[in-house]
């Protein structure tokens, strides 16, 4: 699945099948739902989950939580328009391997 396809997505009912916890919360997010996206990552002990997690953090307003999960994704914390990160994580999880096809 690439960006475009999953953007496509957020129109549906529930995120696509097969999505690893990280990009469900993307699509939980971009689809109004804070808490449902917050509770996808909260068990994702891994780097991807952690960028996830501090993009929700930041969408919450809370930028020092949001500056302990960037840490511990291995990352500098964003300062590009919210949309803009959304959409740089979900294209960087789309691209890793064994991403469902559309």
């Amino acid at each position: 699945m690439d960006l475009a396809a999953f953007e496509r997505a957020l129109a549906d009912e529930e995120p696509p099948p097969g999505l690893g916890e990280a990009l469900r919360a993307l699509w939980y997010e971009a689809n109004d739902a804070w808490e449902t996206a917050h509770q996808c990552v909260q068990g994702q002990a891994d780097a991807d989950g952690a960028w996830v997690h501090a993009y929700l953090h930041r969408v919450e307003g809370d930028r020092s939580n949001a500056r302990h999960w960037y840490r511990l994704a291995g990352r500098e914390p964003s300062d590009s328009p919210l949309t803009d990160e959304w959409r740089e994580i979900a294209a960087a999880l789309l691209a890793k391997p064994g991403t469902p096809e559309p």
